[in-house]
Parts: C-alpha cells; structure tokens; sequence
C-alpha cells in the first residue's frame, strides 16, 4: 500500500472550525469588517464573493446575497442581476488567477434535502482542472487540497484588484 503524507493538512484539521459562534454566517460574516478573517474576495452593492471553507477545489467561492434569503424567487430583480454579475466576476477573477480549464456553477435549492447545509441562498463557483478528481474521494472519502484557504485568499484578491470591471 503506497502511504500519502500532507503533513500540511494537520494545521488545517487542528484548526478551530471558525466562526464557530456564528448562528447565520452569511450574514454574520460580512458584518465582522475584516475581509479577510472571513474569506470574503468580493463585494458588490448587493451581494460577496467568499472562499468556501470546506471546499471541493481550490478557489471553490461562493457567491451570497447580503439579504438573507432561501430560495432564488425570494430576491428581488435587482438583487438576482447583482448575483449573476458576482458569478461571472467570480468566473473571470479565477481564470485570471487559477488558470482552470472549466467550471461547475451551481445553487443547492431547498436547503439540507438539496446538500445545503447553510439555509441560506447561494451560489457555488468551483473551478476544475484536467485530472483533478482522482480516487481519494470516491475511495479514501477524503480531499487532497493543495493551497490552503489564506494563500488561495491572497491570490484572488490580489487578482481581483487587477481585474478589469466588467462592461
């Protein structure tokens, strides 16, 4: 049996599951005032782009409207063309940044039935790459992630502030 050795991951399991306090850390999150403690890469008039804290790749984001909401009739018109713009900005910052050869987009609609686990609407942008789903998940149930959440926070934001505004 070959043996995998991340020593990397011990930080990230030992780590505090933050912000363990939060009841509704979609809207607590953006209230904290430090973007970067809660991952947020993004904001709009409307809604933010967060790094997912449990991702299934690397710069997997989430785009969240700030008003709580559950379901996609529940925004207003304004607020759904918001959202879809954080998506396509999401979209282009990780190409710009990452480089992947192809996206999933996503919302679970529904809540825990739907693989929310979160009752809050939002929207999941997780970007693939040629060969990046091996056997780990399927037999070990495990993910190998090779960047940890702070690095792949710094790279985006440092990429979204080169982006150019969409037109």
């Amino acid at each position: 049996m070959q043996q995998l050795h991340p020593y990397w991951r011990m930080e990230y399991i030992e780590a505090p599951r933050y912000p363990a306090a939060m009841k509704r850390p979609f809207t607590e999150l953006p209230a904290l005032g430090d973007d970067r403690a809660a991952l947020i890469i993004h904001r709009s008039p409307l809604s933010y782009l967060v790094l997912n804290r449990f991702p299934y790749n690397p710069g997997h984001l989430l785009a969240v409207p700030f008003r709580e909401v559950s379901d996609l009739d529940d925004l207003t018109r304004a607020e759904r063309a918001d959202l879809f713009e954080e998506l396509t900005f999401a979209k282009r910052l990780l190409t710009a940044a990452l480089k992947p050869d192809a996206f999933n987009l996503g919302f679970n609609l529904g809540g825990p039935v739907a693989g929310g686990s979160i009752d809050h609407l939002h929207g999941h942008i997780v970007p693939r790459w040629n060969g990046d789903s091996n056997f780990m998940p399927v037999i070990g149930s495990t993910r190998i992630l090779p960047q940890s959440l702070e690095a792949t926070w710094e790279r985006l934001t440092a990429a979204a502030a080169e982006l150019p505004k969409a037109q």
